[in-house]
C-alpha cells in the first residue's frame, strides 16, 4: 500500500510542476529524424515550459496513441510527412478518438516545394479526412500552396512569392470585445508564413475560428499547374477565405490547432534577428516565436481553461435569508438542507452562486468574461423562464463567485438552474442543478382577511350569518295569538 501512495503523490507532484493544466506529454510525429535539429528553437522553448517531449516516427511500430484503453500522451505534434500517409496509428478515426479521449493535436502542413520538377509534397489522405470531420477543407488537390505578388518576402522568395508576410492575429470579434484574444503579438507586428497550405472553415459549425488569416491578394496555387492558366483563373480560394491557421474546440473542450506552415516553426524564421522585407518595403523582424508560443499555449491547454469551484442554490426568504450569505473569502458557506435544496415552492425568492477560475499557464486565477460579454443563468423547463446575468460578488486570489437573485415563476414542474457558457477559444461550461417546484400548500395560502378584496365576501357571508341568527330567533320567540271559541254542540 506504501508504494502505491508513493505513486500517486508522484503523480501529482508531477501533474502540478506541469504548465499546462491537463499535463505535459508531449508525442511528436517526425518521420525524419534529421529534420529534427530543424526546429530547434520550438523544442528548447517547449522544454523550458516543462513539456516531456517524445520523438517518434509515423512508420514506427511502438507508435500508438492509446494502450489498454487509456490515453498514452497528453498532447499530439504532427509534422508534415514526405510520404502520402501517415501509417496505421495516426488514421482519422484514431485521431477523432484521441478527442474524444480530451487529447490535444497541433497538426502542422507544408505546401508544395516551389520547383515544379520536384515530386509535390501531397497532404496525406488521413489528414484530409480528419479535418474534413471538422469542416475545415483543403483544396482539392492535397498540394496547393498559398501566393501573394504584393505581401511576399523578396528575400526568401523573390520568384516563387510563397513567403507570405502577414499582420499579427486579430481579435476575433474587435467590434463586439466579447470573445478573449490569447493570439495577441503586440502591435504592428510580423508574422512569416512560408509555402503554406491554405484552408477554408466551414459556414455553419461553432467550434472553429480563424486565428491568422491570408493577405486580400493572396490565392490558392498549385505549382504543377504552372503552365495551365485555368488552376489559376479558379482557385481554391482568395484572400480572407483562406485560412493558415485556425483554431477547433471539440464539445468536451480538447483543442486542435490547424498549422498551414510547419516552416514558419523552423529556426530560420524563430532566432533572434529573423526579419522580412515586403516589396517596395523595408525590413522589419518577425515575431513568428512569440505567435509559436502563443498557439501552443492555447492548443496545449496553458490559457483558456475555465473550472468550477463551489456551486450553490438556496431559498432567499425569511429566516433562511441568511444561510446564502456570500462570506469575505467568496466561500458559501454550508447550512445543511437549507443549501441546495431539491424542491421549492412558486414564487419563492432564490439566490443562485457559482465559482470560476481560469488557468493562465502557471497558476489558477479569478475570472472574468473578456469585454462586453456575460455569464448567464438560465432557470428553464423546456424553454427559459428566466435568463439573468451573473455578477461578481467577491473575489479570492484564485477564483471569482457570481451570484444573482430572483423570484421563481408561478409554474410548478421540474426546472433546471443552468450556466451554459460556451465562447471561442475557452473551455466550455455547462453546470446543470435539477429542483422541483411545487405550488402553495394548503397552510401555505394567505388567510381571507389579509386580503382586503376578499373584506366585501367575509363581510357577505356574516351578514348572511346573521340574518338567518336573526331569523330563528325572531321565529322562536315570536308566539302566536290565542283565539278563544265556544264549544259546539250537536
Amino acid at each position: 500500500m506504501r508504494w502505491l501512495f508513493s505513486l500517486a503523490v508522484l503523480a501529482l507532484a508531477s501533474a502540478v510542476s506541469a504548465l499546462s493544466a491537463v499535463g505535459n506529454r508531449l508525442l511528436v510525429v517526425l518521420e525524419e529524424e534529421s529534420e529534427r535539429d530543424k526546429y530547434s528553437n520550438f523544442w528548447a522553448d517547449l522544454e523550458a515550459r516543462g513539456y516531456d517531449l517524445t520523438f517518434k516516427s509515423p512508420k514506427s511500430t511502438d507508435l500508438s496513441l492509446f494502450q489498454h484503453g487509456v490515453r498514452t500522451t497528453d498532447h499530439l505534434l504532427i509534422l508534415p510527412p514526405k510520404s502520402k500517409g501517415l501509417g496505421p496509428a495516426l488514421t482519422a478515426h484514431n485521431l477523432l478518438d484521441f478527442l474524444s479521449a480530451d487529447g490535444n493535436i497541433l497538426l502542422t502542413l507544408s505546401g508544395s516545394p516551389p520547383s515544379t520538377s520536384a515530386t509535390p509534397v501531397s497532404t496525406p489522405s488521413a489528414i484530409a479526412a480528419l479535418l474534413l470531420e471538422l469542416d475545415l477543407h483543403l483544396p482539392p488537390d492535397r498540394s496547393s500552396l498559398v501566393v501573394d505578388h504584393f505581401s511576399h518576402d523578396v528575400l526568401s522568395s523573390p520568384s516563387t512569392h510563397d513567403t507570405l508576410v502577414v499582420p499579427g492575429p486579430a481579435p476575433l470579434r474587435p467590434a463586439a470585445g466579447d470573445v478573449a484574444h490569447f493570439f495577441d503579438l503586440g502591435p504592428d507586428s510580423t508574422v512569416a508564413v512560408p509555402r503554406a497550405v491554405g484552408h477554408t472553415l466551414g459556414a455553419t459549425s461553432p467550434l472553429i475560428a480563424p486565428v491568422l488569416l491570408a493577405p486580400r491578394m493572396a490565392y490558392a496555387y498549385n505549382p504543377a499547374d504552372e503552365a495551365d492558366a485555368a488552376g489559376v483563373e479558379e482557385p481554391f480560394a482568395t484572400g480572407r477565405q483562406l485560412a493558415l491557421a485556425s483554431a477547433f474546440q471539440a464539445r468536451n473542450s480538447a483543442r486542435l490547432v490547424v498549422l498551414g506552415s510547419a516552416e514558419m516553426l523552423a529556426d530560420q524564421w524563430t532566432k533572434d534577428g529573423a526579419e522580412v522585407q515586403v516589396p517596395w518595403g523595408k525590413k522589419t523582424p518577425v515575431a513568428n516565436r512569440v505567435f509559436a508560443r502563443k498557439v501552443s499555449e492555447w492548443v496545449f491547454k496553458e490559457v483558456g481553461v475555465l473550472k468550477v469551484g463551489r456551486l450553490a442554490h438556496w431559498l432567499n426568504e425569511g429566516e433562511k435569508a441568511d444561510v446564502g450569505n456570500v462570506s469575505e473569502t467568496g466561500v458559501v458557506p454550508v447550512g445543511g438542507e437549507d443549501v441546495n435544496p431539491k424542491i421549492y415552492r412558486i414564487k419563492n425568492d432564490v439566490t443562485y452562486a457559482i465559482e470560476l477560475s481560469e488557468y493562465s499557464r502557471t497558476h489558477w486565477k479569478p475570472f472574468y468574461p473578456p469585454g462586453n460579454d456575460r455569464l448567464q443563468l438560465e432557470f428553464s423547463m423546456l424553454s427559459p423562464f428566466h435568463r439573468l446575468d451573473l455578477v461578481p460578488a467577491s473575489t479570492t486570489p484564485n477564483s471569482t463567485l457570481f451570484t444573482t437573485s430572483f423570484t421563481l415563476p408561478d409554474q410548478h414542474g421540474i426546472f433546471n438552474f443552468r450556466v451554459n457558457y460556451k465562447r471561442p477559444f475557452l473551455t466550455n461550461v455547462d453546470e446543470k442543478r435539477q429542483v422541483t417546484v411545487r405550488h402553495f400548500a394548503h397552510d401555505e395560502w394567505p388567510r381571507s382577511f389579509a386580503i382586503s378584496g376578499a373584506w366585501v365576501w367575509i363581510g357577505g357571508i356574516w351578514v348572511t350569518v346573521a340574518g338567518w341568527v336573526g331569523f330563528v330567533a325572531l321565529w322562536l320567540y315570536s308566539k302566536p295569538a290565542e283565539t278563544k271559541e265556544g264549544k259546539k254542540t250537536k
